[in-house]
């Protein structure tokens, strides 16, 4: 047995679960990553993982296969960092108990993370709304489960994990309505909900008939949906509000993309920022400024508020009758 393998099982092990107390997800995109990577390393070279010691993996490797994941198998940057930030953690980890490959493990954690363009982000306007809540067929037990979720999706922003999370036991339709919810880094946080969301919501449990502790969203079976499931029903129903609503098919609807809406909808509604910050649960309000780019009904009112320059229109005219014939050329 090489002296990676050990590394590598203490650094789940150990570090991953009892020291940083790591959630389920990141647990599993680090094993992602290092499936991957061993494939690669297996492919290139034909070692099988266990053969593996921790100089095989040094940084010209690592570098190679950060592109591979990029140009062979067409990952995002986002994703090449994320892969990265994962390498990182474990030679870090390593360092400690392998001094002896110190300069080999600086030079791992040099390589530096890959910047990339920031697009504007993707959100609904109240007509693609309404057609997208249309959509699921209420006659059927699914279409109503799929309704009811994806109002909750749009009026609470929760992310898509916190949506497939939640249990009955969650819902609070009494004084103060409201949906509780484990986020990102283990937060809990609480949503207040609208009286139509409350009302939907009511009718749904009603019919749920679930215990506490079952899922608000259940598939047929009454397992909890998963986030390749509620995906699938977007694109879905995407699909068919683009009949009725042909903007929509100009945009790609992601469960992110109603977390988008929600935010853009307190914004254009005179909410502050930090609010949305805490409504939608991120960990530094600068990560809600993204809001304020893509919401050019914002900048439209801020211009209008400013005294336009006092500058008389047309085109110049040069004195000089060369330079006037020039002109007309």
């Amino acid at each position: 047995m090489s002296t990676l393998a050990p590394t590598l099982q203490a650094f789940f092990t150990h570090r991953l679960a009892q020291q940083r107390q790591a959630s389920p997800h990141t647990v599993a995109a680090y094993r992602d990553t290092f499936r991957r990577l061993f494939a690669f390393i297996h492919q290139r070279t034909g070692k099988a993982p266990s053969q593996l010691e921790i100089e095989d993996l040094d940084a010209p490797l690592i570098g190679a296969f950060l592109q591979h994941l990029e140009h062979g198998r067409g990952n995002s940057v986002r994703t090449r960092n994320a892969r990265l930030a994962a390498v990182h953690s474990f030679f870090r980890f390593a360092a400690f108990g392998h001094p002896e490959h110190a300069a080999l493990i600086q030079r791992v954690l040099s390589i530096p993370q890959k910047r990339f363009d920031r697009a504007l982000i993707c959100f609904l306007t109240a007509p693609e709304i309404t057609a997208l809540l249309a959509a699921p067929d209420r006659t059927t037990w699914i279409g109503r489960r799929d309704r009811t979720l994806l109002l909750v999706a749009l009026q609470t922003g929760l992310r898509v994990s916190e949506l497939t999370g939640l249990a009955c036991q969650d819902v609070h339709l009494g004084s103060g309505a409201h949906v509780r919810c484990r986020g990102k880094g283990r937060k809990d946080r609480c949503t207040p909900l609208t009286a139509q969301t409350m009302a939907v919501l009511r009718v749904w449990m009603r019919e749920r008939e679930g215990e506490p502790g079952d899922p608000l969203f259940p598939t047929i079976r009454g397992a909890a949906l998963s986030r390749d499931a509620v995906e699938h029903l977007l694109c879905k129903y995407a699909e068919i509000a683009k009949r009725s609503c042909s903007s929509l098919r100009d945009k790609h609807l992601t469960a992110h993309v109603l977390r988008h809406t929600c935010a853009m909808d307190l914004l254009q509604a005179g909410v502050d920022t930090s609010v949305i910050a805490l409504w939608l649960g991120h960990e530094n309000v600068e990560t809600t400024q993204i809001y304020l780019h893509a919401d050019l009904s914002l900048k439209e009112r801020a211009l209008a508020r400013t005294t336009p320059n006092k500058l008389a229109p047309g085109r110049f005219h040069p004195s000089d009758a060369v330079l006037a014939f020039l002109e007309s050329l």
